[in-house]
């Protein structure tokens, strides 16, 4: 059977299908991607009580898709916060990452909301419990070794 569409519903029916895939969600695709790590980020000091930590600032979406892609090493008291324009439930994964890390989901407010280790190589999504604002990564067991915990507040660098 064939199925013949007069002219102005075939229109109708190929302005829907356009609009359907315009307001679709965006996903990552699993063939692209950053290929190669990226160049080192500004930083900015971090505090919590004594205790600072520099952190590169991933603040656009390419900078937090590759965040510490391909990196060979973190050095203790360093990280990466990835900065994020509004409050939403964060979801992050280790594809292409070989270092072993920890991350805090931190709320507008400076709060640790969790503390979660990922796992190298890992694209299993580990998800914030509530909507923050930022996410730390830094070499896996060092918010214990200083004595940060969830609940603890950072200070973060003005403007972000």
């Amino acid at each position: 059977m064939v199925l013949r569409l007069r002219p102005p519903l075939f229109l109708a029916l190929a302005a829907l299908s356009f609009l359907v895939m315009a307001c679709a969600p965006a996903r990552p695709s699993l063939g692209g991607g950053p290929t190669k790590a990226q160049k080192p980020l500004p930083t900015a000091i971090l505090t919590c009580g004594q205790v600072s930590i520099e952190a590169e600032l991933a603040t656009t979406d390419a900078q937090r898709e590759a965040g510490l892609m391909f990196r060979k090493s973190l050095p203790a008291g360093k990280g990466m916060l990835f900065v994020f324009e509004s409050d939403q439930i964060l979801n992050f994964w280790m594809r292409n990452t070989t270092l072993p890390l920890s991350i805090a989901y931190i709320s507008s407010d400076g709060t640790i909301r969790d503390i979660l280790d990922l796992e190298p190589l890992s694209e299993a999504g580990i998800s914030s419990s509530r909507s923050v604002r930022y996410a730390l990564e830094v070499p896996r067991g060092w918010f214990s070794s200083v004595g940060i915990k969830v609940g603890d507040r950072l200070v973060l660098p003005p403007g972000n």
